[in-house]
């Protein structure tokens, strides 16, 4: 099976290629030539392609880019896969964007699961919680002052191993022409989670729950990050990320000799 992966070279997309063995599998990103919202070195990456798996980041994710970037890249890749033959679209998305769009990256992803439904291409949208492995870009934009503020909701968050075993097992089976929903199998605190995971990995910015906070510029209920009772539920616990955080805090103050 031929499987054009379009930002194959990210978290994600590195992790599902890993695993597609035995199939003919193209990494597309724009270090590799090829630009989905731009369309530079589109068509012939998806030459022949069987499924187009999505798996894109615009390089700002503010509201207005991250549109304007799904927007045409989705166009793009729909187009050109229309154009290969493909037979199945499948495409990274987030849990709750059809629930919550006050988020701005919301909106914007749920544009881009529209374009998908309403194009005709059968095709399959995977939403999953956040990754634990985000969890410093959610600190980071959370970071004011020294300290990381935070709305108290509800978070189910899910290894990006487990992200790509959904993506595998999606990508070899018939279009679902609908969406489905993957979450980890615990819940927390949005700001339990994210401090529990700085402390492990020696980060001393102080987390707080704050009421006021915003989450990447939206404003979030208790239970707007949460999946619905139809996800999937991974296997993989928050407390062996915390341990693989603690080990490469240790060996980033007491690297191994290079020969090692």
């Amino acid at each position: 099976m031929r499987i054009v992966l379009v930002g194959g070279t990210g978290r994600i997309g590195t992790r599902v290629a890993a695993k597609l063995v035995g199939h003919d599998v193209v990494v597309a990103a724009r270090s590799t030539g090829v630009d989905s919202a731009s369309g530079a070195g589109l068509r012939d990456a998806l030459r022949g392609a069987e499924v187009v798996v999505d798996v894109t980041r615009p390089p700002i994710s503010d509201g207005a880019p991250a549109d304007a970037f799904f927007r045409r890249s989705t166009a793009n890749l729909l187009r050109e896969g229309r154009n290969a033959g493909a037979r199945h679209h499948v495409a990274l998305t987030i849990v709750g964007t059809r629930r919550h769009t006050d988020i701005p990256y919301y909106a914007a992803k749920a544009m881009q699961e529209r374009l998908i439904r309403g194009s005709g291409t059968p095709y399959t949208l995977v939403h999953a919680t956040q990754f634990f492995e985000f969890v410093g870009e959610v600190a980071d934009a959370a970071t004011a002052g020294g300290s990381v503020r935070l709305p108290r909701a509800l978070v189910q968050p899910m290894a990006a191993g487990d992200v790509a075993d959904a993506l595998v097992r999606t990508i070899l089976a018939t279009p679902a022409n609908d969406d489905i929903e993957i979450a980890g199998p615990e819940r927390f605190h949005l700001d339990d989670f994210v401090r529990r995971a700085l402390v492990a990995r020696n980060d001393s910015r102080l987390v707080l729950a704050d009421p006021r906070a915003r989450y990447f510029g939206g404003r979030i209920g208790m239970r707007t990050l949460l999946p619905g009772r139809r996800a999937a539920m991974s296997a993989t616990r928050f407390d062996t990320l915390l341990a693989e955080l603690r080990t490469s805090a240790v060996t980033t103050i007491n690297p191994l000799p290079e020969e090692l």
